[in-house]
């Protein structure tokens, strides 16, 4: 059972169950995937495009997370926390820090880039490598710590 799939059963056990929260989330991410699909002009995405929209939907969830948190709203930080719980259920654990400088190191090594110009190469690179693994930031902080 691939992904999408996973979540629309997950969905209508959700609503069976009268879990609200869970039956939101779903619900908006399948609108997010099917809107993914329209823009893309296909009848169904590809298990690694139906990641990348959930990524972004997490992504946008974090940001919620931290803007909430500033602006002193515990209750929707709890709200955008267990939703972000949910969601990070269909998708790939990321790699921990020292498994990203690790792949950054061999990348950096295999390719002969030495300078902190060669950054965007070196990006570039590992970002396929680790495509739906790592937030970009992070590794962008390493890539700029190992070059020179």
């Amino acid at each position: 059972m691939d992904t999408y799939e996973n979540i629309e059963s997950q969905m209508k056990e959700a609503l069976k169950q009268g879990d609200s929260l869970r039956l939101s989330i779903l619900r908006m991410t399948i609108a997010a995937i099917r809107n993914a699909e329209i823009v893309k002009k296909v009848k169904r995405l590809e298990e690694a495009d139906v990641i990348q929209v959930i990524q972004k939907i997490i992504k946008e969830h974090k940001e919620s997370i931290a803007q909430f948190t500033s602006g002193n709203r515990p209750d929707l930080v709890d709200k955008e926390n267990k939703e972000l719980e949910i969601l990070q259920k269909y998708v790939p654990k990321e790699l921990s820090e020292e498994e990203l400088t690790s792949i950054v190191k061999a990348t950096i090594q295999e390719s002969g880039l030495t300078s902190k110009t060669d950054a965007g190469k070196a990006m570039k690179i590992v970002m396929e490598k680790v495509k739906g693994k790592a937030d970009g930031k992070i590794v962008n902080k390493i890539v700029l710590s190992l070059l020179k």
